[in-house]
C-alpha cells in the first residue's frame, strides 16, 4: 500500500501488516499490561530474624539473671530485631512471545493511522538543538503533541525535545506500547518506517 509523505508529493510504499492490520484489543491489552508490570520494581524488602546480621551468641544464660529467657538479640521482641511476617519483594514480570509483540505494535500503528493520527516526514531536521525551533518545526506540522519516531536520534533532537513533556523522540528500537497510544499523534520518518518493516515483519 502507499501512503502520503508530507512536504513531499511523492507516495510512500509501505508493507499493508504496518499500517493496516487489524485491530486487536485483546492482544493489545496482554502487551500493555505485561510492559507495565516489567517495569514494576516490587515492594520494598524486610528481614526476618534469621536474615537480621549479628544474634549468634545467647544475650545470657538461660537461668538465674531475674530476666526472661532469651536466645538471640535478633527476636522479633527486639529492637532492631528481625520482622515476625517480614514483606519480601514481588516478581511482577511476564514474559509474551515475540511475535506477539510484533503484532500488537502493528495492531496499534494501522489503528492510528486509520484515524489520522500518523504523520509521516521525508526526514526530520533539525539543525539546532534549540526547543523553539523544534517547536517551531511541530507547528508546521500542526502537531501539538506527538511521540516522534526516526531511525537515529541525533544530539540535536535530544537537545531541542527534552524540555517539552508533550513530545517524545526516540527511535525505532525504543519504541513501546504506551508511548504509542499516549500521545495524540505519531510522526514517522521515512528511514525509520524501513527500519521498522525490517524488525517487526
Amino acid at each position: 500500500m502507499d501512503i502520503e509523505v508530507i512536504g513531499n508529493n511523492e507516495k510512500l510504499s509501505v508493507n499493508e501488516i504496518l499500517f493496516d492490520s487489524d485491530y486487536k484489543e485483546g492482544l493489545i491489552h496482554q502487551v500493555v499490561t505485561t510492559f507495565l508490570n516489567n517495569a514494576r520494581s516490587g515492594n520494598s524488602a524486610q528481614k526476618t530474624r534469621s536474615e537480621v546480621r549479628g544474634g549468634g551468641a545467647k544475650p545470657w544464660r538461660q537461668k538465674g539473671t531475674g530476666r526472661a529467657r532469651a536466645g538471640t538479640i535478633r527476636s522479633p521482641i527486639w529492637r532492631s530485631g528481625g520482622v515476625t511476617f517480614a514483606a519480601k519483594k514481588r516478581d511482577y514480570t511476564k514474559k509474551i512471545n515475540k511475535k506477539m509483540y510484533s503484532k500488537a505494535i502493528c495492531s496499534i500503528i494501522s489503528e492510528l493511522y486509520r484515524n489520522g493520527h500518523v504523520i509521516v516526514v521525508k526526514e526530520l531536521n533539525t539543525e539546532t538543538p534549540k526547543t523553539k525551533d523544534f517547536k517551531e518545526s511541530m507547528k508546521q506540522l500542526n502537531v501539538d503533541s506527538a511521540l516522534v519516531i526516526t531511525a537515529q536520534v541525533t544530539e540535536n533532537d535530544y537537545l531541542a525535545s527534552r524540555n517539552l513533556y508533550e513530545f517524545d523522540v526516540c527511535d525505532t528500537v525504543a519504541i513501546d506500547p504506551v508511548s504509542l497510544l499516549m500521545h495524540k499523534k505519531v510522526v514517522m520518518t521515512e528511514a525509520a518506517i524501513k527500519q521498522l518493516e525490517e524488525q517487526l515483519l
